[in-house]
């Protein structure tokens, strides 16, 4: 009874897999559901990394000539946190950031799946956005109205307040509303407690007077303060797009690079060579796994096909796995370096399968029966399975701590292998050894 409960779960795991995996096909129709077009195939594609989808890498260099030696480090590591956030905010996925140092040069590299503008992927990551806000003269002195109409601007008469994007806490995008309709897109921005309070301060102090708000030395808006502000709450208003007010409120969230950097190289990476990569890479697997279903079949006969079919398991649920995660974790991002630690842990799924059938052998030829030969045959085996898939976890922990994002593909998807052959050379194939041998 016991048995036939595992054997139905594998049955339902593998064909929930093989739903995952299967492409979307053109005669099979997408259904209508509450008026929604929902496909039955091909809701889950692989995650492809900037190898294999194209995309843009850059290459940043900071400029540390006016910070300590002391603190360069330090700097480096803050200027990678904020474009980490900075492009996580814009909405690219599986994005890689990552420092490095050769002698007193301190770079940066910058890789952003799927994203083919190099000079809009350049603006994102370089832009300072610094923000603040400046107070205005209500009433103008004569040298000021001498300066304006020898062509300075008013707007240059604003004077710093000392309340910055340092005081800001968040910003997001809303919309107004005007006489009860909908207006233009304004991005809402919420200061920190010190923030609020000098915010206050300034706000009492200029009632009925325009406060002007900087980005970048622009002005973009300038509001008249009608009351005292005490909330800690403003609104930027201004002629924005809804993808302006976006960016500036990713720009605030994100806040200013703590370091200056300068774009050394930039490269956009066509997807023709990705889509290369994945056939090539395909057709390896393809052979790779048949070679080993003969093998196994050829050397061990009833045995070998059991070990097969429990391959074919395996690949589908690793592969549903890297689709989706199990619906927990994050799908897999996979990259040309994955697919090699995939093709690889093939190979070494059948090595518990090797190791519990030599251990079956030796106990029938000692003179046990077959049921008997089974159970001693795994529980012998065990020992060494467990050692050498916990030695190749740890190789692949190491990989992924020290190496660099390509390294970190293959230790992901190496680790995931010897996982799902672990689940599948001790319960999947045991399962089905039982039911032949009965």
């Amino acid at each position: 009874m016991h048995s036939r409960w595992i054997l139905w779960t594998i049955i339902v795991l593998t064909i929930l897999a093989l739903w995952i995996n299967i492409p979307p096909l053109p005669q099979v129709p997408a259904l209508k559901i509450l008026g929604k077009r929902v496909e039955l195939l091909g809701k889950f594609p692989l995650k492809l990394g900037l190898d294999l989808q194209g995309g843009t890498e850059l290459i940043l260099e900071t400029q540390m000539d006016k910070i300590a030696p002391a603190d360069r480090d330090s700097a480096l590591e803050s200027a990678k946190n904020v474009i980490e956030r900075r492009v996580n905010l814009y909405g690219i996925s599986d994005t890689v950031v990552q420092t490095s140092k050769l002698g007193e040069q301190r770079r940066i590299l910058v890789e952003l799946p799927g994203l083919k503008d190099a000079s809009a992927a350049a603006n994102l990551v370089g832009k300072i956005a610094k923000l603040d806000f400046r107070e205005m003269p209500a009433t103008l002195s004569a040298q000021e109205i001498e300066a304006t109409k020898s062509g300075l601007p008013i707007i240059a008469l604003a004077k710093p307040t000392g309340l910055t994007g340092a005081d800001l806490k968040r910003a997001q995008v809303t919309f107004g509303s005007s006489s009860g309709a909908r207006s233009g897109p304004q991005v809402s921005i919420e200061f920190t407690d010190q923030g609020a309070k000098k915010f206050a301060d300034i706000t009492r102090r200029n009632i009925g007077k325009p406060l002007a708000i900087f980005l970048d030395d622009e002005p973009v808006s300038e509001p008249t303060v009608s009351q005292e502000i005490d909330g800690g709450n403003a609104v930027i208003t201004g002629q924005f797009t809804t993808q302006q007010a976006k960016n500036l409120a990713i720009d605030l969230n994100a806040g200013a690079l703590p370091v200056p950097i300068k774009i050394i190289q930039q490269n956009s990476i066509g997807p023709t060579l990705g889509q290369q990569s994945v056939n090539k890479s395909l057709i390896a697997g393809i052979i790779g796994l048949t070679i080993v279903a003969i093998y196994m079949a050829a050397y061990y006969g009833i045995l070998g096909l059991v070990a097969d079919t429990a391959l074919v398991v395996y690949t589908l649920l690793v592969l549903a796995f890297i689709r989706t995660g199990l619906f927990i974790l994050p799908p897999v991002t996979l990259t040309l370096a994955g697919i090699a630690g995939f093709i690889l842990s093939i190979g070494m799924a059948v090595d518990a399968n090797i190791l519990i059938f030599e251990r079956m052998k030796e106990e029938i030829r000692w003179g046990k029966s077959k049921t008997l030969a089974l159970d001693l045959g795994f529980k012998r085996a065990w020992s060494s399975i467990w050692a050498s898939n916990v030695s190749s976890l740890m190789t692949a922990a190491i990989l992924y701590g020290m190496g660099t994002s390509l390294i970190r593909g293959f230790a992901i998807t190496l680790a995931i292998g010897v996982l799902f052959s672990m689940f599948t050379s001790y319960v999947v194939t045991r399962t089905f050894l039982r039911l032949i041998i009965r």
